[in-house]
C-alpha cells in the first residue's frame, strides 16, 4: 500500500511526493525501495503489487522501474485502506483464484529481515489451509500510546493465536496494562489472507464496498480494469479495513512476530529509530553549527547553513520553500496547524 500523504512528516513529505517516495532515512533508497525490495524476495518481483493513488503512478514507475507496468494498481480517490483492499483481492482473484497475499504498508521499517520473512511464510502457510486472517503481532517493547493493539490468546513463542480483540490507541497506563498482561502485541497493519477468505470477508461484513466495486467483474486483470476503477471506486464508502473487517470478523488469527519493526509515523519516530550523536541528535544536514543543541532532531536539504543555539527537544525540519521548528512533545499538532496554510502548493 503506496497512497499515503505522510501529512506528519511535512514539509518533506508533500501530498504531491509523500514519504515512501523519500529517502527519510538517508541511506539512498527510499521507504517504498526498501519494502518491495524485501517482498521480491519473499514472492519475486513479478507478484510483487503496488496499489497507489493514481496521481502517484508515474513516481512508483521511477522509483520500480523493473516492476510490470500491469503491478500498478491506482486508486482514483482516496477512500481509506478498506476499498484498497478490496480492491486488490478482486484483482488478483481475477488472475488467480487460489492467490494468497499480504498487505504491507510501504513506509515501515523492519530491521530483521529474515525473522520477518519466515513469519510471512508461516503466515502463507497458514492461510492457505485454513479460512482465516492472519496478522503479524509485534511483540511490545514498552507501553506504547501511538499503537493500535491485539489482544490475543496467551501463548509461548511464535505459535499462531486466536485473536479475540482489537484494542485502539491507549492511554499510558492502558498501556502498561497490556504489556504487562503479555497477551497484547501492537497491531503493525501486516495482513495475510487468500482472495477468497477476504472477499467472503467483505461479503459478510462489509458488503457494501464489496457490490460497488464487484458490479462488473469481467473488468478485473482486463485492459479496462483502469478506466472501470475510475467510475466506481469513487462510490465506496471511506473506512479503514480494520473497522471494516477485522473488528467484526471472528476468523482472525496473529503470529508474534519481533522483527525490528517501526511505523515511522512522525518525525519523534524516525528520531526514535536512527542513532544520535553525544549530544542525543539526530542530524541530517552537511552544514550545520550546534551550541547548546540538545535531544533534537534536524533535517536540512535546503543547501543553507543552519546555526541553533539553546534548543532542547526539538524538531527542526527545513525544505528548499518551508521550515519548521516546534517542539517534540507538541509533534501531534503538526497535521492540525499546516491545515492554516492558505497556499496550498505548499502542502
Amino acid at each position: 500500500m503506496a497512497g499515503g500523504v505522510g501529512s506528519r512528516f511535512w514539509p518533506a513529505s508533500r501530498s504531491t511526493f509523500p514519504k515512501q517516495f523519500l529517502d527519510i532515512l538517508g541511506i539512498g533508497k527510499s521507504l517504498l525501495r526498501i519494502t518491495y525490495e524485501r517482498s521480491a524476495q519473499i514472492v519475486g518481483n513479478e507478484n510483487v503489487l503496488i496499489v497507489t493513488n493514481k496521481q502517484y503512478r508515474d513516481l512508483v514507475k521511477k522509483e520500480l522501474p523493473e516492476l510490470p507496468d500491469s503491478n500498478v494498481l491506482c486508486e482514483p480517490s482516496r477512500n481509506n485502506t478498506a476499498p484498497c483492499v478490496a480492491y486488490t483481492a478482486l484483482h488478483l482473484n481475477a488472475r488467480n483464484k487460489d492467490a494468497v497475499f499480504a498487505i504491507v504498508p510501504s513506509d515501515h521499517v523492519i530491521l530483521k529481515e529474515t525473522e520477518f520473512i519466515n513469519r510471512i511464510n508461516q503466515a502463507f502457510e497458514f492461510a492457505q489451509s485454513e479460512s482465516s486472517i492472519v496478522t503479524l503481532g509485534i511483540q511490545p517493547t514498552r507501553p506504547d500510546t501511538g499503537y493500535g493493539y491485539i489482544e490475543s490468546t496467551a501463548s509461548e513463542g511464535n505459535e499462531i493465536r486466536k485473536v479475540v480483540s482489537f484494542k485502539e490507541k491507549p492511554n499510558k497506563e492502558t498501556a502498561q496494562k497490556y504489556l504487562d498482561n503479555g497477551s497484547y502485541l501492537w497491531n503493525a497493519g501486516i495482513f495475510v489472507w487468500s482472495s477468497k477468505t477476504i472477499m467472503d470477508s467483505f461479503a459478510a461484513n462489509a458488503p457494501n464496498i464489496l457490490n460497488v466495486l464487484n458490479e462488473e467483474p469481467h473488468h478485473f486483470n482486463t485492459p479496462t480494469e483502469q478506466t472501470y476503477i475510475d467510475r466506481v471506486y469513487p462510490k465506496t464508502e471511506s473506512i479503514s479495513v480494520d473497522y471494516a473487517i477485522l473488528e467484526k470478523a471472528k476468523n482472525v488469527f496473529t503470529i508474534p512476530a519481533d522483527i525490528g519493526w517501526s511505523d515511522l509515523g512522525t518525525w519523534n519516530s524516525l528520531y526514535d529509530y536512527l542513532e544520535k550523536d553525544e549530544q542525543q541528535n539526530v542530524v541530517q544536514a552537511e552544514d550545520v553549527v550546534l551550541e547548546g543543541v540538545d535531544n533534537s532532531f534536524i533535517r536540512t536539504q535546503s543547501g543553507k547553513i543552519l546555526v541553533l543555539k539553546g534548543l532542547k527537544d526539538f524538531i527542526i525540519v527545513d525544505e528548499k520553500d518551508a521550515l519548521i521548528v516546534i517542539p517534540k512533545s507538541e509533534e501531534q499538532e503538526i497535521k492540525r496547524l499546516i491545515k492554516e496554510i492558505t497556499n496550498k502548493d505548499y502542502l
